[in-house]
């Protein structure tokens, strides 16, 4: 009896790591783009907002999308594709609109404050909604034909736990490496309190460097899932070309044709964003709801905590 439970566990923990391989770009996306909402807040607040999104995570996948996934897959297939695309386009939408941060533009936000974390904590989950879809479909469309639904549904659940520790483990530790760094300061060693200082020293670029990735990972992956997606209800022309390039460049080699297939898709969802934002904008205006854009501010989203 408990050597036919070994062999189910092992069985289904082997499924779940070859299954979820293929996502493994969507939970880099993930844990780059997560880092972001923590930044503007005290340090005091970090870890538990870390959590407050980790279990926000949790009920997006074991809650909304394994049941979601498993029933449409049974039964109305079709209709995956288009919430990948609504997924998509949303993504595009916050993208550009920190890309806008960048050059200055930004939404005005409410001070620092309990409704200001609340806001930072379900602009997390939201994202999270989004990137979690796009590891569990990967990661059910990988997987051998043939299992029961019960097998299936623990394969998820294994991934969906093991994706999210990942995750929010390597964001709780970005976002308190720098106390850590603080306290090796501190430390009666000279080379520990010189490495302290130098991590301390360094917090800033490297939050600066994840907002970047973040941004970016945004609109590679809302890009691509609007661009795959198109093709799969119909408009192939959008899929065609992201094949047509990755085969044009996989004689130069896989990462190449990976690097020249991302750019395509980033430019493709950095496009679509902006589209998006000035419709918004148009229609606030329109509604007699002025846009809160100003110049010269300084976004939560950018600040080092």
């Amino acid at each position: 009896m408990s050597v036919g439970l070994l062999a189910v566990v092992d069985d289904i923990l082997s499924a779940a790591l070859k299954a979820s391989a293929k996502s493994a770009g969507v939970v880099i996306d993930d844990a780059a783009v997560t880092p972001q909402y923590v930044q503007g807040i005290s340090p005091a607040r970090e870890l538990p907002v870390v959590w407050k999104i980790t279990l926000g995570s949790l009920a997006n996948k074991f809650l909304i999308i394994i049941p979601i996934a498993l029933l449409l897959t049974a039964f109305a297939p079709w209709v995956l594709p288009f919430l990948l695309i609504i997924g998509g386009t949303y993504l595009c939408f916050e993208g550009a609109e920190k890309v806008l941060e960048w050059f200055g533009f930004h939404h005005g936000h409410a001070d620092e404050g309990a409704r200001n974390e609340n806001k930072l904590v379900w602009g997390a989950i939201r994202t999270d909604l989004i990137l979690s879809t796009e590891i569990m479909l990967i990661s059910l469309a990988n997987l051998e034909a043939g299992l029961s639904i019960w097998m299936t549904l623990a394969i998820l659940a294994v991934i969906a736990l093991m994706m999210t520790v990942i995750v929010y483990g390597a964001v709780a530790l970005l976002v308190k490496i720098d106390d850590i760094g603080l306290k090796m300061a501190k430390n009666p060693s000279r080379r520990v309190r010189h490495t302290g200082t130098r991590i301390v020293r360094s917090m800033p670029a490297v939050f600066r460097v994840i907002s970047v990735v973040g941004t970016v990972a945004m609109l590679w992956v809302g890009g691509h899932l609007l661009l795959a997606n198109l093709g799969e209800v119909g408009l192939v022309f959008f899929s065609d070309v992201l094949h047509g390039i990755h085969d044009f460049l996989a004689p130069a080699g896989a990462v190449i044709a990976w690097i020249g297939e991302t750019f395509v898709s980033a430019v493709a969802g950095l496009v679509v964003g902006l589209v998006i934002v000035g419709a918004v904008l148009l229609i606030g205006r329109v509604l007699g709801k002025e846009p809160s854009f100003h110049e010269g501010e300084e976004s939560p989203a950018t600040v080092s905590a």
